[in-house]
């Protein structure tokens, strides 16, 4: 345990959220999403849901402002303009951060080009997001 850190950022978590550049996305995703077949690099917990964990990295990880939409959700098929609860809820987390969205390939694709994924335990559907990191100015 370290003191100022959120307990669900593991070792290997905090060594992936550090070791990430500016420009470099890390996914947060649900049970359901094929992560082990869509990254390199593949941090798992079960135990925590998606929200927890957008909180949690957002604690620490700075969100990309140079660009519209540093955090971007996946589409529902067949309805993109529907909000699940899920991605309601990863907005009022990401408070003025740009959020965008994309249908469900394209989400796929933007995840192998993912510095890393997050596979969490939550079991809504379309608890997906990307997040894409930023600067720390002095």
């Amino acid at each position: 345990m370290l003191l100022g850190i959120d307990p669900l950022l593991t070792a290997d978590l905090l060594h992936a959220l550090r070791a990430m550049g500016h420009g470099d996305a890390i996914a947060i995703v649900d049970a359901n999403f094929p992560a082990t077949a869509n990254t390199r690099r593949l941090v798992v917990l079960p135990g925590c849901d998606a929200s927890a964990m957008l909180r949690a990295i957002l604690s620490v990880l700075p969100v990309d402002d140079f660009i519209a939409h540093p955090l971007t959700t996946m589409q529902v098929v067949g309805d993109p303009d529907a909000v699940p609860p899920a991605v309601a809820e990863f907005r009022m987390i990401a408070g003025e951060a740009g959020m965008g969205s994309v249908e469900r390939h394209e989400f796929y694709r933007l995840t192998r080009e993912a510095f890393a994924i997050v596979q969490t335990g939550d079991r809504r559907l379309y608890a997906n997001v990307i997040v894409t990191k930023g600067v720390i100015r002095a």
